[in-house]
């Protein structure tokens, strides 16, 4: 995402196309085998897809062999709508689950990714004027058209994750694989989703692992304590060392963190080669400030069936 947003809403963070190739060039050489976009990450409303062109040229240009792209999987997430506001990059957004709209999401999408089938779709954000059975069984249904490998949901709640399960059934059977919510140090309101994701070998994909904006210098120059003292005892920063926070405790978790430069991304693979004990790990988890507010976009949710 950050190779397409607005760092102040007048200047893109990257506007250099072939230097945003190049850093994601720099993660598939390094072995990152997963490239999370959406068709909503774009610097103005009108340029819905802008980031999936850039991650598609990315993958289409990269000198790795046949058997090494084989292994990337591309994942893009659809549902949120966007009309034009001035003076805000993100633009006026709404949900929109109806299955006529989803198929014409998912042609776009891999129209602009340059692929017949998208490897993995995930449903962006839930739309609350349908029921949450109703757009998940529209979801369901991309498999069906043809253009979607694998499905699965973004920004849910574990209430709504098993009842997915039960429509759909699990990654064995061909149902959800994985559920994408923010998780991070400062932001731990899912658990008990990553919890659901154990249970059922779904992959959980925490969006702003290491806590969002600025809130990346407040990890990394010690506003949340041990994290920056146990990073400075272990020779690595504090960014790596919060990536080894998922992983050592969440087996099916896989940090996406955002970045604009190679040196960052290397930083943050790095993180996946440290390994944390028990007592380190509720060291940690002891020194995280208490939980924000709810996104107020997920305060209003969609009904289940009567």
């Amino acid at each position: 995402m950050p190779l397409s947003m607005a760092s102040d809403r007048n200047k893109w963070l990257l506007d250099d196309r072939a230097a945003a190739i190049s850093v994601i060039h720099a993660a598939l050489d390094a072995g990152i085998n997963l490239l999370d976009t959406a068709d909503i990450y774009a610097p103005a409303w009108n340029l819905m897809g802008h980031n999936e062109i850039i991650v598609g040229e990315a993958f289409r240009s990269w000198n790795g062999s046949t058997e090494q792209k084989d292994q990337v999987v591309i994942a893009t997430k659809g549902g949120i709508t966007r009309a034009q506001q001035d003076g805000n990059w993100w633009g006026k957004s709404g949900m929109n689950a109806n299955k006529h709209y989803l198929y014409r999401a998912v042609e776009a999408s891999a129209y602009k990714l340059g692929l017949n089938k998208i490897p993995l779709w995930q449903h962006h954000r839930l739309d609350v004027s349908l029921t949450f059975e109703e757009q998940f069984e529209n979801v369901l249904t991309l498999k069906e058209h043809g253009y979607v490998t694998a499905i699965g949901l973004s920004n849910i709640t574990a209430e709504q994750l098993r009842c997915a399960i039960k429509i759909g059934g699990t990654p064995e059977n061909g149902g959800i694989v994985s559920v994408q919510n923010e998780f991070s140090p400062r932001y731990r309101l899912w658990a008990d989703v990553i919890d659901v994701c154990e249970e059922f070998g779904i992959a959980f994909l925490p969006w702003s692992p290491l806590g969002g904006g600025n809130n990346f210098e407040k990890i990394a120059q010690g506003a949340m304590g041990a994290f920056a003292e146990m990073a400075i005892e272990k020779g690595v920063s504090a960014y790596a060392l919060t990536i080894a926070w998922h992983l050592n405790q969440f087996p099916t978790s896989i940090p996406i963190p955002g970045a604009t430069k190679a040196s960052s991304i290397l930083d943050s693979l790095s993180g996946a080669q440290i390994e944390l004990t028990s007592t380190e790990i509720a060291t940690l988890n002891a020194s995280c400030p208490p939980n924000p507010e709810l996104d107020h976009e997920l305060v209003l949710q969609p009904k289940f069936r009567d």
